[in-house]
């Protein structure tokens, strides 16, 4: 499995998510507030920029995205640029990583700049009241989200941890239990990062500062493992045709010349093609 670059280096690459739709593929540029649309037949990348920091987004089955910026939700109409907020209540300095349930909830989470244990939350958006309720308190630096292929198992990371967590999940209410830890990161390099599952329950997870992404079994059980020619790997989602190639953010945050140097392709999409396993199709938001 080779790594191949996709784009131009970004500053800070995150939530890569394919859109079936317009079999594209939708990123995030975070501290730049730049959310991307990569057509990767054309090799197109182009850009809307909305002016405040962009932790995750999602597609609209109304039309459109909604996104975890600054420190709260919002919708933006890529067309026109318009950006709504929906709730801007987050603790903390700004929005991080975050999904859509199978249901069409949308759930991001928070982080502070000086990472402050436990001074953040993962927040669920519900898309039929507006209603925004705490998942999860007591969080450090909220990062990869993803749910088992029957949705009822949804995995999670608290990067700070070095682990990451498996919770039981209610698809009829949003509601989670059961915490326990799924995949221990302590003695691996780097940490656990953004996540996606595939269609057989595999997860694999973007471990930053490791340079790699791992694929654990269901049973937790290290799989396999992608090397990648930069440090800081983001995130990870399938996509393409089939759902089968692999694409992967990364980062050049905080890089000095000397790193950069040695990692020109820092901040890259990468495209790892054929993988010959299936993800899972991309959640949308109800609203």
């Amino acid at each position: 499995m080779r790594p191949v670059p996709v784009t131009q280096p970004a500053y800070l690459a995150e939530s890569p998510i394919w859109d079936a739709s317009t079999q594209s593929l939708l990123w995030a540029d975070i501290m730049a507030g730049d959310i991307h649309r990569l057509d990767p037949a054309s090799g197109q990348d182009s850009m809307t920029s909305v002016g405040v920091p962009v932790g995750a987004l999602a597609t609209r089955r109304t039309g459109g995205l909604i996104l975890a910026a600054g420190t709260g939700f919002a919708t933006l109409n890529e067309r026109t640029g318009e950006l709504r907020w929906l709730w801007t209540g987050g603790l903390g300095d700004r929005m991080n990583d975050g999904k859509c349930d199978p249901a069409g909830r949308f759930l991001g989470g928070t982080l502070t700049y000086a990472r402050h244990p436990g001074a953040c939350a993962l927040y669920r958006l519900d898309p039929a009241t507006g209603d925004v309720s705490t998942v999860l308190d007591g969080v450090t630096l909220s990062n990869g989200l993803g749910w088992s292929p029957a949705g009822d198992l949804m995995y999670y990371a608290d990067t700070p941890s070095e682990q990451v967590d498996v919770l039981r999940y209610d698809p009829g209410t949003g509601q989670v239990s059961d915490r326990r830890m799924f995949a221990d990161l302590h003695d691996v390099p780097g940490r656990p990062d953004g996540l996606t599952v595939d269609s057989e329950g595999c997860v694999w997870i973007a471990m930053a500062g490791g340079g790699a992404v791992r694929k654990y079994t269901p049973d937790g059980e290290l799989d396999h493992v992608i090397g990648f020619p930069v440090s800081l790997v983001t995130s990870v989602t399938f996509g393409g045709a089939t759902l089968a190639d692999l694409y992967v953010t990364t980062s050049r945050e905080n890089f000095t010349e000397a790193d950069l140097a040695d990692q020109p392709l820092a901040g890259s999409v990468f495209m790892v093609a054929a993988t010959g396993v299936r993800g899972l199709p991309a959640n949308t938001y109800a609203g």
